[in-house]
């Protein structure tokens, strides 16, 4: 998946196993590891049904997660995702916990929301 996601997008694109190498990530721990990203991070996940509705979000990263989706169709989805004006800029997908289906279909909920 980084490497599609790689492909366009231009900011860095890396594997959340890269913020903490050599060791196993559980779910629990990605809001931490996120959080601790100066750059707004956005975390993308095809594991939809640990992390939508479940995850501790703040206004320091986003959570996409695409759901019945695989890596070119995860990578199309994103970059449509990115071209939209409300979720364009880091800025605004903060804070946002964000569900995208294989249609396109987007919702979310914010920092505080559900």
């Amino acid at each position: 998946m980084v490497d599609n996601i790689s492909s366009w997008y231009p900011g860095a694109v890396i594997s959340v196993k890269d913020l903490r190498p050599g060791t196993i990530i559980l779910d629990d721990a990605i809001p931490a590891l996120l959080s601790k990203k100066r750059t707004q991070p956005a975390f993308v996940t095809v594991n939809v049904t640990d992390f939508w509705q479940r995850v501790a979000i703040d206004q320091r990263f986003c959570v996409i997660c695409i759901t019945g989706a695989n890596d070119p169709v995860v990578s199309s989805l994103l970059k449509a995702l990115f071209s939209r004006d409300e979720f364009r800029t880091k800025a605004q997908r903060a804070g946002l916990v964000l569900r995208i289906t294989p249609g396109g279909e987007v919702r979310y909920y914010k920092h505080n929301e559900r």
